[in-house]
């Protein structure tokens, strides 16, 4: 057996024991880290429904509720490259569990909120815990599987992302209608106790190594805080923009405070010994490629939901479970977009299905724009947002399969940890742009009503020219080529 087992197969197993066969139960893990990441995803859009009744429950108003769903997406997306580093220093396994825990907890803590301060709080530990448990779960995967398999298990991942955003806001409504709120965060608490026994038991004993250097030499924590500034505050400014407009100093300081910060952030990647990112790996196409394409897929999604599920409650004025109902044939279409994808990107390659699908969600985004208080559900909203939510389903599994592919196995925790970034912030960006461009359409009860549907048809359309954009620009975001069917992902043009 070779003493360099990551060298030799550097696919072959998660942790690098050199075994050249595949895990027996490397399914069954697959399924239980899908079900946590679902958890996580789910959390990012599981909170809208229930918004009205937990601000009524705590005394929050508009912009606390603001931050009650921001502060989970920007402590999430912020961190995710850190996450994706510390998986790479301590070990894959050992951060998943880390960062299943601090969720597990932080989703009592939120449960158990008995004021807005301590529920923002508490989302911004679950956003942390995500942080250090997503990039290392995706990394594990990656790991686990080779070949055509890995296609496979790459494609159900994606799939996972994609409807863990749609059945989220299902999920809201029945527990809104239910047992209360709490419940939308008491749920995760079974799911992550499962996760967090289930993965190291079918794992079993597997050597799950750290970097040969110590913990608090290997992390560029300048980098990191570097990086976390710059995202947040490109949130922060973003949200206050839409509250106060981009002109007020609130919006405009923020937005260039996160440029200055970015500037920073490369400085000190190129003088560190051992950056968090190596800006070398920017020169990846694949990678770079599929990470802006997943911002983009992300943004357009949660803020679709963001914008139908103020429609559907504050203009036409349905109950919380009646609007996660609406949404139920949103989840089966993203699911079976990325079904469909799976295949497709082997047969045709990622430019052309990246470039069709955000056409085809560029025409149900303009689907949308027609909408006003006396529109249908389910003759007005449903079919564009379906159509729409399939297309983002395919876009989602050729940006992750694009952006994962030919990744040496000493950059998986990173790159997986840029993706996971990419989603996160899209949803923070997309949500926060795009409602600013909806402006006093979105305000609850009867004001939303009284100020007209102009705003949705004006942010439907910015929608609509974003996808239209990005599907013009897919032959330069995407690499030439496809999955190999029969050695999985290869390096592409």
């Amino acid at each position: 057996m070779s003493h360099t087992p990551e060298a030799a197969h550097p696919d072959s197993h998660p942790h690098g024991s050199g075994n050249s066969a595949e895990h027996p139960y490397r399914w069954r893990v697959l399924a239980l880290l899908c079900l946590a990441q679902f958890m996580l995803i789910a959390d990012v859009t599981v909170i809208n429904v229930a918004l009205p009744t937990i601000g009524e429950d705590l005394g929050l108003d508009g912009s606390g509720l603001t931050w009650v769903v921001t502060a989970y997406t920007l402590f999430f997306g912020s961190l995710l490259l850190l996450g994706g580093r510390l998986a790479d220093v301590v070990g894959k396994l050992r951060a998943f569990l880390a960062g299943l825990t601090v969720f597990t907890a932080a989703s009592v803590a939120s449960g158990l909120a008995a004021g807005g301060g301590m529920l923002i709080a508490a989302r911004s530990a679950q956003g942390i815990g995500a942080a250090l448990m997503s990039p290392a779960a995706l990394a594990l995967v990656t790991a686990l599987f080779r070949g055509p398999d890995r296609n496979k298990a790459l494609g159900v991942w994606a799939a996972i992302g994609g409807a863990g955003s749609a059945v989220g806001v299902l999920l809201g409504g029945v527990f809104v209608s239910g047992p209360g709120w709490e419940w939308v965060f008491f749920i995760n608490v079974p799911v992550g106790l499962v996760a967090l026994f289930g993965v190291p038991a079918l794992l079993g004993n597997s050597p799950d190594p750290a970097a040969p250097s110590g913990l608090a030499g290997s992390l560029d924590l300048a980098g990191a805080l570097t990086l976390t500034a710059a995202p947040g505050l490109l949130v922060y400014g973003s949200v206050q923009a839409r509250d106060h407009g981009f002109d007020a100093p609130g919006a405009w300081l923020p937005l260039i405070g996160a440029v200055l910060s970015a500037v920073a952030f490369v400085a000190v990647e190129r003088r560190v010994p051992e950056p968090l990112v190596r800006l070398a790996i920017f020169a990846r196409r694949s990678l770079v490629g599929g990470s802006v394409v997943m911002l983009a897929a992300s943004g357009l999604l949660i803020a679709s939901f963001f914008l139908s599920s103020f429609y559907v409650q504050h203009v036409l004025g349905f109950s919380a479970l009646k609007t996660g109902l609406v949404f139920l044939p949103v989840a089966v279409a993203i699911t079976l977009g990325a079904h469909v994808a799976s295949h497709l990107v082997v047969r045709r390659g990622w430019r052309p299905v990246g470039s069709v699908a955000f056409a085809l969600t560029a025409v149900g985004a303009a689907l949308l724009t027609r909408l006003d208080a006396d529109s249908g559900v389910w003759t007005d909203l449903v079919p564009g947002f379906t159509l729409l939510a399939l297309a983002l389903g395919t876009a989602f599994v050729c940006a992750t399969t694009a952006a994962m592919n030919g990744l040496p196995h000493q950059d998986m925790g990173l790159a997986s940890g840029l993706v996971s970034t990419a989603h996160e912030l899209g949803a923070a960006l997309g949500v926060a742009v795009i409602s600013a461009i909806a402006g006093a359409s979105l305000e609850g009860g009867g004001a939303g009503a009284a100020a007209g549907t102009g705003g949705f048809d004006n942010a439907f359309t910015a929608c609509a020219i974003i996808a239209a954009v990005v599907a013009a620009l897919g032959v330069l975001l995407l690499p030439v080529g496809r999955p190999d069917p029969a050695q999985g992902p290869v390096t592409a043009h």
